[in-house]
């Protein structure tokens, strides 16, 4: 099987493995060369066995025995930086992200933890030269790496920062790729109405690495300018934001996080007008608040 046939094989594999409804998604995974994504193999690569991430140790790795780029076409993350225990995401995990933010062509898109830009690639191709996508990444290295890896399509735009700083656009989607202890005020701000975030909401596990938290993956859909309907997609285990991070807030998300499905399967939405905390306050901050109503 040729290259080409391999990625449209992953492709569709992802389709039916993950559920994907958004067509222009499994074209976009079908259409972006992995390999051209990462550093020279062979790839440490993490799978999705049981003992993957076990709660007192690391992540559990593997080294793909060569450089065949067809090794990078299955569903397991790779790494950038082992010692960091840096990974390009797991595919069936971003793929059902995206899904979640339904990218479509036009649709203009925040990128933040874009790393070497493979998932930004597949956000390019979604969304096409008629859209915009910006992609951030907090490592200088890893920046200029996805700005050179990226370079053959014009409408991104990669830049180094935490993207801690206002922006002056406004996007229909937002991705947060990587674990946060809060959402910031300016990407809340940068949604359009009626735009979508995903934003993996951690607290830091020492025991899997002191760079690896874990937590849920939520979906925002923002209805007007101080509330988003909120809903969990599901549970994850990722690289810690660096520098955007409350380490002061870590403890509350871990013990909120700790009340289980029963407590955070009941949220319905963000809030962010001010109000004291009450009972249906799960996880209550500046200027933000989880919310039970």
């Amino acid at each position: 099987m040729d290259l080409a046939a391999r990625r449209r094989f992953f492709a569709e594999e992802l389709e039916a493995v993950c559920n994907l409804r958004t067509r222009g998604l499994v074209d976009a995974f079908a259409a972006v060369p992995r390999e051209q994504f990462l550093r020279p193999g062979p790839w440490t690569i993490l799978g999705d066995g049981g003992d993957t991430f076990m709660m007192t140790t690391a992540p559990r790795s593997r080294r793909t025995p060569d450089a065949d780029p067809s090794r990078v076409y299955h569903n397991v993350a790779i790494a950038i930086e082992p010692d960091r225990q840096l990974f390009n995401g797991q595919p069936a995990t971003l793929a059902v992200w995206l899904d979640a933010l339904a990218p479509t062509r036009g649709a203009r898109v925040l990128h933040v933890g874009c790393g070497l830009g493979y998932y930004t690639a597949v956000i390019a191709q979604s969304v096409g030269p008629a859209g915009r996508v910006v992609a951030v990444d907090v490592d200088i290295v890893l920046a200029e790496e996805a700005r050179r890896n990226l370079a053959s399509l014009p409408w991104v735009d990669v830049r180094h920062g935490d993207a801690s700083a206002p922006f002056d656009e406004t996007f229909d989607a937002v991705l947060i790729n990587a674990g946060v202890t809060h959402p910031l005020p300016v990407w809340l701000d940068a949604l359009a109405p009626g735009g979508r975030m995903l934003l993996p909401l951690t607290a830091a596990m020492p025991a899997m690495g002191a760079s690896i938290g874990k937590g849920i993956a939520w979906l925002l859909t923002k209805q007007d300018a101080v509330s988003l309907a909120a809903r969990p997609v599901g549970v994850v285990a990722i690289f810690s934001a660096v520098g955007i991070r409350d380490e002061a807030l870590n403890a509350a998300v871990g013990k909120a996080l700790m009340g289980g499905p029963p407590q955070w399967q009941a949220i319905k939405r963000l809030r962010r007008d001010a109000h004291d905390q009450s009972s249906s306050c799960w996880l209550h901050g500046a200027g933000w608040c989880w919310s039970t109503v």
